[in-house]
């Protein structure tokens, strides 16, 4: 077995930092969790901008089948409001206003603090509302809403992390990092290989997302002089409608293919021009505390590279002497972001599209050069059979580019919606091939 301590002396294991993002990888929270408890080593999640981590902060909540108010909470913030707006408006006000059944058992202590947060969001909320464009509570989390309530009252994201963590009683060996620690909005672009520029998480993911506010594609009858005041002062002077956005219910799989493959991603700001932010410097730090790293199943473009090419990440995952294993498990079907069906992605075109975004921040120098697709990946999970729904995997190909292959069986689930057969990864299986990667030399 591999030595795994952190050569400090006193025997601690190094952690395990993994990239993840969107509602995927919340599935394998259980999978992770069992592996750190056996190792007893620090668990980090690095979480996008396009993803606020509360449905990954609930699933860590620990069941406490003899404590009702844990039970309670955990209740309370993995709930999602109506799908119907006007019954989830309904529904939100009843909580702010604990009128809801779902604060039983929850301490006057805990409730009064939770509401105190919730109505932080709502008075934001009434104060941006410009009728008719108001804000949609439809399918709503409460534990996100919580969550963006809390970084509005302190500022800091990270304190609103660790704000829910307190209240809930989340391990301290498990860390939810936002890759980049502001309060600010960040938004990210799409080169496409066809010269196209796409802007905004919502436009490259899945851009039939009703808007929050009129574009600049309505005609002039449509868009009035008081409709152009009313985008005015709820947003920026001058930032691109794309931008403006909301993102609460959608299904990638419903939409249109992209007219290419996407060939860079870039975050800009709301004016569209390209900036190049740092990464939050606590997940550098986890990074170099950790021997493994995992880019979790998730968006590719949206979840996972918006992360990686921040500045000093790519140099710290490529560079770590204590990082040994670099794994990539594999989606379990195509999505809208890796590009039209004619031209698919590959496996390899998967591990390419990851060190492409590692080293761009710190030696472009070595974009699309073979030999630093092992730097950042020395290891693949793939589902054994993924119904022909994932990316190709040609072992032999990635073999020789000194990248090991790992196979895992996946359970089949009922798709809903007339899709048919879904495969996805087996959470005992998988668990048992990570484990195997994480304790291999």
């Amino acid at each position: 077995m591999a030595d795994d301590t952190n050569g400090n002396g006193n025997g601690k294991k190094l952690g395990i930092t993994v990239f993840s993002g969107g509602t995927a990888a919340n599935s394998l929270v259980d999978v992770f969790n069992k592996i750190v408890e056996k190792r007893r080593c620090q668990l980090n999640y690095v979480i996008p901008i396009s993803d606020n981590g509360g449905s990954r902060l609930v699933r860590l909540i620990p069941n406490h089948d003899d404590d009702k108010e844990m039970s309670a909470l955990k209740l309370l913030f993995e709930h999602r409001l109506d799908p119907d707006p006007l019954k989830a408006r309904s529904e939100w006000l009843d909580i702010v206003e604990s009128r809801s059944l779902l604060w039983g058992f929850i301490s006057s202590p805990k409730r009064e603090l939770i509401r105190s947060v919730l109505n932080t969001l709502n008075l934001e909320i009434v104060k941006r509302a410009r009728p008719p464009n108001v804000f949609n509570f439809a399918s709503a989390s409460v534990g996100n809403m919580f969550l963006a309530g809390a970084r509005i009252f302190t500022g800091s994201f990270e304190s609103a992390i660790y704000l829910l963590s307190m209240i809930c009683s989340i391990p301290a060996s498990t860390s939810v990092l936002p890759a980049i620690n502001s309060n600010f909005t960040h938004h990210i672009s799409a080169g496409l290989r066809d010269g196209t520029t796409i802007a905004g998480q919502v436009a490259i993911s899945h851009p039939s997302a009703p808007t929050a506010l009129p574009d600049d594609t309505l005609t002039a009858p449509q868009l009035t002089a008081s409709d152009h005041d009313r985008i005015e002062d709820a947003n920026l002077p001058g930032s691109l409608p794309a931008l403006r956005r909301p993102n609460i219910a959608f299904s990638k799989h419903d939409e249109e293919d992209l007219p290419a493959r996407i060939e860079r991603l870039w975050y800009i700001n709301p004016y569209g021009h390209e900036i190049a932010p740092t990464a939050n410097p606590k997940v550098v730090d986890a990074l170099a505390a950790s021997d493994t790293v995992v880019y979790s199943i998730g968006s590719l473009y949206t979840s996972i590279v918006p992360s990686l090419v921040l500045r000093k990440v790519g140099q710290a995952i490529g560079e770590a002497p204590h990082i040994r294993r670099r794994v990539l498990i594999l989606n379990a079907r195509l999505d809208r972001e890796t590009g039209p069906r004619r031209e698919a992605m590959s496996a390899r075109d998967f591990v390419a599209a990851i060190a492409r975004a590692c080293v761009e921040s710190w030696m472009p120098e070595l974009v699309g050069r073979e030999e630093v697709l092992r730097r950042y990946v020395s290891h693949l999970v793939y589902l054994e059979d993924d119904g022909g729904e994932g990316p190709v995997v040609d072992v032999e190909e990635l073999g020789r580019l000194g990248i090991r292959c790992v196979k895992v069986a996946g359970r089949v689930m009922e798709g809903g919606g007339g899709k048919g057969r879904v495969v996805r990864y087996d959470e005992v299986a998988l668990g048992e091939a990570l484990e195997a990667i994480i304790e291999s030399r």
